[in-house]
């Protein structure tokens, strides 16, 4: 077994040019959290040297250590290990990059995540960065990877490798990049050290163009309402500022950022109430003919990524190729039936992410109650989850009232991915992944009718 100081290991969590990061469990209590720990890659180290990487090692450590934020991560512990430092911090099991299926290609299309829940990832971020910007830190490194999620959903800001204290210069070689390509401020890619925190908000107004349109901005940048038809010329004069080249032409600090973003979501919701207040369209003259039964699998399965796309019907991005067909009926025992399929699902589920072992069990304890009277309540498997996903909501979207309680966004399945991870479901962005067992997820049971 091993171990890295008391801590046992767990899993290998990734990899940067500084670090490893670690899947660990504390002895005796066997609460799991990761361990970052110097790891770095040899060509850094031949370019800095080994004791100014172990420097900016440390100095990430101390930054987190001195900030208290709901929306940056915390560190937990620090220590050495056979001399190597290490420190923990809680485990986050998802990030954006994660949610939006951004690739080591991030050229590609991801998926756009629908307005709302962009915005609240946006304004949480906002808020992280203007704590570091008043503590004189410049993160230099924000894009979709380094925003995590903890088990609420919360963004965290991660990954301050590459962080500059006021004053501080990092001493690197010449030639040395900081930060992504994609999401690094052009004056990053000139002088790293002069950048200051107008170089975030330029890469955390990349990450906002990603999020709303799927596309990363081009030079010069095509407007966002061109790609997203929620969005019009005021959305494309908020991202496009902060997309500008030259700092001074961009937002002066992360809080009038974060307050022009209010102001346009307030502006949004005002105008989607005046959508939904118009009449509906007419329904066509003859109802729909009924949908063919189908018989969608419900005994659970391993199977691994390679297959899994083929097998599940799924895209590139994890999405449905074809989207399922329903007539769902709402039942007064908390219910809905789907007529197409012809199985029963709960209308809620668990009210907080459980693990998988523990959503497995919450199901059994479900059937156990025979919930709404019936017995034979399982977790659903990937093809039963793909039949409730639905494409991005946009326009008159947005007024349709939700069957399902939309606290549980992300569903476990039964089947697994490997021995220690499975395949869940996320009901907002409509897309499927995999993730650790220990990760959090909610649970819906279901049940054939």
């Amino acid at each position: 077994m091993k171990r890295i100081g008391k801590y046992i290991v767990r899993g290998l969590l990734g990899r940067g040019g500084m670090s490893r990061v670690y899947k660990v469990e504390i002895p005796r209590i066997g609460k799991i959290v990761a361990l970052k720990r110097l790891e770095p890659h040899p060509l850094l180290t031949r370019l800095m040297g080994a004791e100014a990487v172990r420097e900016r090692f440390v100095s990430e450590a101390l930054t987190l250590a001195r900030l208290n934020h709901p929306h940056i991560v915390a560190i937990r512990d620090f220590d050495e290990a056979e001399g190597v430092p290490f420190y923990t911090m809680d485990y986050f099991f998802s990030n954006l990059g994660q949610l939006i299926g951004e690739t080591r290609r991030a050229e590609e299309p991801t998926r756009p995540l629908r307005l709302d829940r962009a915005v609240a990832i946006l304004g949480e971020a906002l808020a992280g960065l203007a704590c570091l910007h008043h503590h004189g830190i410049v993160h230099r490194d924000i894009k979709p990877f380094n925003l995590l999620f903890d088990n609420q959903e919360r963004v965290q800001i991660g990954d301050f490798g590459l962080s500059r204290l006021r004053g501080e210069s990092l001493s690197a070689p010449r030639g040395l990049k900081v930060g992504s390509p994609w999401y690094a401020a052009p004056e990053q890619e000139t002088s790293a050290d002069h950048a200051d925190g107008r170089a975030d908000l330029y890469a955390i107004s990349v990450t906002c163009y990603r999020m709303l349109t799927g596309r990363l901005p081009s030079r010069p940048p095509r407007p966002p309402a061109d790609l997203n038809a929620d969005l019009d010329d005021s959305w494309n004069g908020f991202i496009l500022r902060g997309l500008a080249r030259h700092p001074n032409d961009r937002y002066a600090d992360a809080a009038e950022m974060l307050q022009t973003l209010c102001a346009l979501e307030r502006d949004w919701r005002e105008r989607q109430e005046k959508i939904c207040r118009m009449p509906e369209p007419a329904p066509p003259a003859a109802p729909a003919p009924p949908a063919p039964m189908i018989r969608l699998r419900s005994d659970p399965i391993k199977i691994d990524t390679a297959e899994a796309g083929r097998r599940f019907g799924v895209d590139r991005l994890w999405r449905p190729l074809d989207y399922h067909l329903d007539r769902f009926t709402a039942l007064p025992d908390g219910t809905l039936r789907d007529a197409v399929s012809g199985l029963v699902w709960q209308q809620s589920g668990s009210p907080y992410p459980l693990t998988w072992e523990e959503a497995r069990a919450y199901a059994r304890e479900v059937g156990r109650l025979r919930f709404a009277g019936r017995a034979g309540w399982r977790l659903p498997t990937i093809p039963e989850l793909l039949s409730l996903l639905r494409p991005t909501p946009h326009g008159r979207d947005f007024c349709v009232e939700p069957l399902f309680d939309r606290r549980q966004r992300t569903l476990w399945s039964s089947d697994r991915r490997s021995f220690t991870a499975a395949w869940f479901a996320d009901s907002e962005m409509g897309f499927v992944g995999w993730r650790d067992t220990s990760a959090g997820c909610h649970a819906r049971a279901v049940c054939s009718g």
